[in-house]
């Protein structure tokens, strides 16, 4: 599990996205795709507690990491999940980079997954702030 960051969210799976959505909007982040798996399943006539998949990236941080290694791609760009439970709590999870680093083997990066882990604990502070 500590290949994983979670954090409890007090907003709806929608609304946790959405505030993650938005702050990566504002500081200029591309959002790649958004992935509703709860819909999915009902598609199928499936039941799955909701559960949106969120995938962003920076270039300038990824870009560096592909000229190290470009099989990091496969974990790239950065996903976030969020999910309610069957106690109905939502959480907000993605997995820390600097497991990817060991992954990878990528030795030549420092600075740039200290960045990528500083910025995902901002964003996804704000995502499940309170207010």
């Amino acid at each position: 599990e500590d290949r994983l960051v979670t954090k409890r969210s007090p907003h709806s799976v929608v609304i946790t996205i959405d505030r993650l959505s938005d702050a990566l909007k504002q500081r200029g982040i591309p959002i790649v795709a958004r992935v509703d798996h709860a819909a999915a399943a009902e598609r199928i006539g499936e039941k799955l507690e909701a559960t949106q998949l969120l995938l962003f990236g920076n270039p300038k941080l990824g870009t560096p990491l592909m000229q190290s290694n470009q099989k990091i791609g496969l974990d790239l760009p950065i996903k976030a999940l969020a999910w309610r439970d069957q106690s109905g709590q939502v959480w907000l999870a993605y997995t820390r980079p600097s497991s990817l680093k060991s992954d990878y083997a990528i030795s030549d990066r420092n600075s740039t997954f200290v960045a990528m882990e500083q910025a995902l604990d901002m964003l996804t502070n704000e995502a499940v702030r309170a207010n």
